[in-house]
């Protein structure tokens, strides 16, 4: 066999030794786990007793209010914060896009919240609106009422406010690095032909921008879930209405042990992430071969 030939054959060979045990281990702890998540939500009973009941499970669990608040609740979470943190993070980055060499400092700022250990974060949110946090000290001053704000429907909002705080400096990030790949040139021949700011932004910006936004809404997501942290600490296992989420709903079908609510509630949550992300790429991919 010629040398040239035997080498071309050992570059896959090479490529597929260095990403095994990435990908050994992606099967170990998230493949062979989720394939037994899927048993289970078919299933009733655990480990080799368990028994095939079909789609049962899955129809159990439309009638349970516990699961119907937590989902509601998760579902306007995302319907409130998703597009509250795309659109801030786009405009700050927008408006650093001209001059985004000279802010350097600024972008470490933005990632300090993101880095902020959970622990802090919690800690700063109880003293700002505890009963006895700043927020009520301010109000007692100026006569007003007080309240307990993380035992009220107010609560939702400061989960949101939390949820803005420490994660739009990271998709500031990510949203400006897309930004910066536009050739100046584009923009200068724009304005030279007349274009104003919003042309600009439509024909110009837009379109190039909407590989870089699906990769920052994707994180964006993955950091409202991961937001349930801070959700868990403030409000423990039964927190008010207004803020249990289907997290706090899995995590107590686990500590419950029913495995049934646990692995549908998974399953069903999986399987709305992926098709809400199946139709924005499709959407994407659609404008990007419009433009070309």
């Amino acid at each position: 066999m010629p040398v040239g030939k035997v080498n071309k054959m050992r570059k896959p060979v090479h490529g597929y030794l260095l990403v095994a045990p990435i990908l050994l281990g992606c099967l170990v702890f998230y493949a062979i786990p989720f394939v037994i998540v899927v048993r289970y939500s078919v299933s009733v009973g655990s480990g080799l007793a368990a028994r095939f009941v079909g789609l049962s499970n899955y129809l159990a669990i439309r009638n349970d209010p516990t699961y119907t608040l937590a989902m509601a609740n998760s579902a306007r979470f995302l319907a409130v914060g998703l597009p509250l943190i795309m659109a801030v993070a786009y405009g700050i980055a927008l408006l650093m896009q001209r001059q985004a060499d000279k802010h350097k400092l600024l972008k470490s700022v933005f990632l300090f919240p993101y880095i902020m250990p959970v622990a802090g974060t919690v800690l700063l949110i109880d003293l700002l609106f505890s009963q006895s946090g700043l927020l009520n000290d301010c109000l007692a001053f100026f006569h007003l009422p007080v309240a307990d704000w993380l035992a009220r429907p107010e609560a939702f909002w400061i989960t949101i406010l939390l949820y803005l705080w420490k994660n739009t400096g990271y998709s500031v990030i990510l949203l400006l690095a897309g930004l910066v790949t536009i050739p100046g040139e584009q923009y200068e021949a724009a304005e030279l032909d007349g274009a104003n700011g919003w042309q600009r932004f439509r024909f110009i910006t837009t379109p190039q921008m909407w590989y870089s936004v699906f990769f920052a809404l994707i994180f964006a997501v993955i950091n409202a879930f991961k937001c349930f942290r801070e959700i868990f600490l403030i409000g423990g296992q039964h927190p008010n209405d207004h803020i249990y989420m289907l997290q706090h709903f899995i995590n107590n079908s686990f500590e419950n042990m029913n495995y049934g609510n646990l692995s549908v509630s998974s399953v069903l949550l999986l399987g709305i992430i992926l098709i809400f992300f199946g139709v924005f790429y499709a959407f994407v991919n659609r404008k990007e071969a419009f433009r070309k």
